[in-house]
């Protein structure tokens, strides 16, 4: 465990080092200092929109940030030949593996905070308010869908260089997002191979729109039953599971060669 614990820490480092995470807050707060600014379409409720917004850009820059961290964690590694001495010590790839996902998720659900208390603060600047529970359970259900990404970004990457990953992990999340909710619609349109294959898409990729209360937050609604968010959060982690199960099964093999990875 203490191993796991030190590969995450140096994810964490490296976030801090490298200029994703501030390049995104900077983005992020120069459109919402714009938005504030703005009386959109002359409309009195200037505060939904930047709720409304906000909240979608929040949402890209931690997809971003996430598949861009994690994606890279293990190429970088085999990349730079500190693979060897990593698996010299007494670490095995699959602790390897766990360290760097943890660190990812941990690092990007850090990133995520930052962004929603930096959204928080322009909303309150603006005039209008979050619901304090509904927020919480906002980030809380953020984090289930970041260790989604983060695990499947991971699990590429035993495969694949840091670039191939990301593209792959984008498609995939993205694809899930749009086209997995309308599955159930599609099927009583088609018939045969097509249906069977829309199934088994519905199936196998997770179901992402779960975790995302953006609605509850912009419209005020009710907190989520706790029930509910909790089986959503154990949904989550029994996804980023398997797909962390895949990429141990793809990297318990793998072979090293100085310079393969490029």
């Amino acid at each position: 465990m203490i191993q796991i614990l030190t590969l995450a820490q140096v994810v964490w480092l490296e976030m801090i080092r490298r200029k994703d995470f501030y390049v995104l807050f900077i983005l992020l707060a120069a459109f919402l200092a714009i938005l504030m600014a703005l009386d959109l379409f002359g409309l009195s409720q200037a505060v939904t929109y930047l709720k409304e917004i906000g909240l979608l850009l929040t949402w890209i820059g931690a997809w971003i940030l996430a598949v861009s961290i994690s994606a890279r964690q293990l190429p970088q590694e085999e990349r730079s030949l500190t693979i060897f001495p990593l698996l010299a010590k007494p670490v095995s790839r699959v602790q390897v593996l766990l360290g760097k996902w943890l660190g990812a998720w941990a690092a990007v659900g850090a990133a995520t905070l930052v962004f929603y208390a930096l959204l928080t603060g322009m909303v309150v600047l603006r005039g209008g308010t979050f619901d304090t529970l509904v927020l919480g359970q906002a980030w809380l259900l953020h984090l289930g869908f970041l260790g989604i990404v983060t695990a499947l970004a991971i699990a590429f990457s035993t495969c694949c260089n840091a670039d191939a990953a990301s593209v792959l992990t984008y498609l995939i999340t993205l694809g899930a997002w749009l086209i997995l909710p309308r599955v159930p619609d599609l099927v009583l349109k088609v018939s045969g191979p097509t249906q069977a294959g829309l199934m088994a898409l519905y199936y196998a990729l997770p179901h992402l729109e779960l975790f995302d209360l953006r609605r509850r937050l912009v419209y005020a609604w009710e907190p989520a039953s706790s029930a509910t968010v909790l089986l959503i959060l154990i949904y989550g982690l029994l996804m980023a599971a398997i797909f962390l199960t895949l990429g141990a099964l793809a990297y318990r093999n793998k072979r090293f060669t100085h310079g393969a990875m490029l």
